[in-house]
């Protein structure tokens, strides 16, 4: 029996939200840790900031063009910039690198990887850098691989409801702002969002293309059929910003080929591990905060489309729309080392 290689880790970004849930993901997880370096860029000194990782207290370092030279995997979790410059190194300083901001994800020599439906492309390619797709992609990623294998799929439409954590701290912290003021009488500052987000729904936070679509929009788009190759369906996609810190809710529209009804849906995504079926009242951002599923709530069947379903998704953005995957993409890269 082969002995277990041990990886030397390192997590460029610590601080950022992925940063945080990919840490205390891999502080909970089995994997072959042998060390892990933290690091981030507005770490000037050295030893001037501290972190824990399982119980202990790490260093956070300051980051530099030699500090990842010695890594065999590297979570890039910081901003784009950032992980551009450091993803960059993954060639020459041999280490294999997973990038969280999607600072690849545009580029067709990158394979973007949803661990669990495309994870031929990690053993075909054995690419230096790995790019982990949109929330949204992962979860519609998963949805669309289970439906079309069981039922097969004509055409998909979905409405994705965002979370003001998709713009980070910076967002959070408006809504947080936002709502303090209106409660308190206060007037209220618009920085990340141009129009209130507080109590209120946008249906554009970036500046549309001729054709209405966002960048984001067009982006979820091109990571789902580069996920699922050899699968075309037509499938549109628009983005709503709602009011809520954490957890992207999507109604999915679903035709498919064979005629089901909705416990033939509730069958299919019972038998897979990575869903949890809810009660319709259950399943909202609220719910599923951490959690490492995807939750799947109402579901329902048109009655002039007999094998059109509805159906309704929550889950974490951070948890498995984000660190989970990149994780279970280290998982795989790395499988061939444990015994």
């Amino acid at each position: 029996m082969e002995k277990t290689k041990k990886i030397r880790v390192a997590l460029v970004g610590t601080d950022s939200l992925r940063g945080k849930e990919l840490k205390n993901v891999l502080s909970k997880k089995s994997f072959p840790l042998s060390d892990i370096d933290f690091f981030d860029p507005d770490v000037e000194g050295e030893y001037s900031k501290l972190t824990q990782f399982r119980g202990e207290p790490k260093v956070i370092h300051h980051l530099d063009k030699n500090s990842l030279k010695d890594a065999d995997l590297v979570f890039l979790a910081s901003d784009k910039k950032v992980n551009r410059e450091f993803g960059a190194l993954a060639g020459p300083q041999n280490f294999r690198a997973i990038d969280l901001s999607g600072a690849f994800n545009t580029e067709e020599s990158i394979p973007v990887v949803v661990a669990g439906v495309n994870d031929e492309v990690i053993e075909k390619k054995a690419p230096g850098i790995i790019a982990n797709p949109h929330p949204a992609t992962v979860v519609l990623s998963h949805v669309f691989h289970a439906v079309i294998k069981r039922f097969g799929l004509v055409k998909a439409v979905s409405f994705i409801l965002q979370p003001v954590s998709a713009f980070e701290e910076s967002g959070i912290k408006e809504l947080a702002n936002q709502s303090y003021c209106l409660l308190s009488s206060e007037s209220l500052s618009k920085n990340v969002f141009k129009e209130q987000i507080a109590f209120n729904l946008l249906s554009q936070t970036e500046k549309p293309d001729k054709d209405g679509f966002s960048s984001v929009e067009k982006q979820i788009s091109s990571e789902i059929r580069r996920v699922l190759p050899g699968h075309d369906f037509p499938f549109s996609l628009s983005i709503v910003q709602v009011p809520v810190f954490f957890g992207y809710s999507i109604m999915t529209y679903l035709e498919l080929k064979k005629k089901t009804d909705i416990q033939g849906i509730r069958n299919l995504f019972k038998e897979h591990a990575l869903f949890e079926l809810s009660l319709p009242d259950k399943s909202s951002p609220v719910s599923v905060t951490g959690k490492e599923k995807i939750c799947v709530g109402q579901i329902k069947q048109e009655e002039s489309l007999p094998n059109g379903f509805w159906v309704w998704t929550v889950t974490d953005n951070l948890t498995r729309g984000s660190a989970l995957n990149a994780f279970e993409i280290a998982e795989r890269i790395f499988s061939k080392h444990s015994s």
